[in-house]
């Protein structure tokens, strides 16, 4: 199964995956009757639970697994795979996805029980989700930039956000191949 594709050095040609409309309103319906961010900060809004639900089931459905609706937190990680707890991050963007982009990790996720993070980005003007890439929780927090709660960052697109918690990001070009992990355990 190929997921993502290197055409030139450090140029992704990712694969997309087309949301269908019945399981966005399942999520859409499971995120307004509960509540699954129950994490101690930064739990996120209704729509960020949405798009962090899509880039879960997606990606467990690559795998072959199948998904179960549950209410409260998940303890760290979404799926078991060869042995592996690995949590999905998708963010929610209005366009397609770029090498240079980063991808958040809340800080303070760090101390959950966690071997690997695949990165997602959910084009919603689309309904398509993107792969990004996957790295261990070793390599993020040795790649990741961390950011305080307070700094100011600055989008490519010329507006400005202060960050709300520690939070880590990682470039799409930094992220390993996802394509990898059906084949071979990855070095942790």
């Amino acid at each position: 199964m190929m997921i993502l594709t290197h055409a030139i050095p450090d140029i992704v040609d990712y694969k997309k995956f087309k949301i269908q409309e019945k399981l966005k309103n399942e999520v859409w319906h499971f995120v307004n009757q509960h509540n699954i961010g129950n994490r101690f900060e930064f739990n996120g809004t209704k729509e960020q639970q949405f798009v962090g639900l899509i880039g879960e089931i997606m990606v467990k459905r690559l795998f072959g697994l199948d998904h179960k609706f549950k209410n409260g937190f998940d303890g760290g990680f979404d799926l078991v795979y060869k042995g592996l707890k690995i949590d999905v991050k998708t963010m929610g963007r209005n366009v397609d996805v770029k090498d240079y982009f980063v991808n958040n990790f809340v800080a303070h996720q760090s101390k959950f029980d966690c071997d690997i993070y695949i990165f997602c980005s959910l084009n919603k003007r689309k309904n398509e989700l993107t792969v990004c890439g996957y790295l261990s929780k070793k390599e993020l927090l040795k790649l990741a930039i961390l950011h305080k709660k307070g700094d100011k960052r600055n989008r490519t697109n010329g507006t400005s956000f202060i960050m709300k918690t520690d939070n880590y990001e990682i470039e799409n070009k930094k992220l390993k191949n996802i394509e990898n992990l059906f084949y071979y355990l990855p070095k942790i």
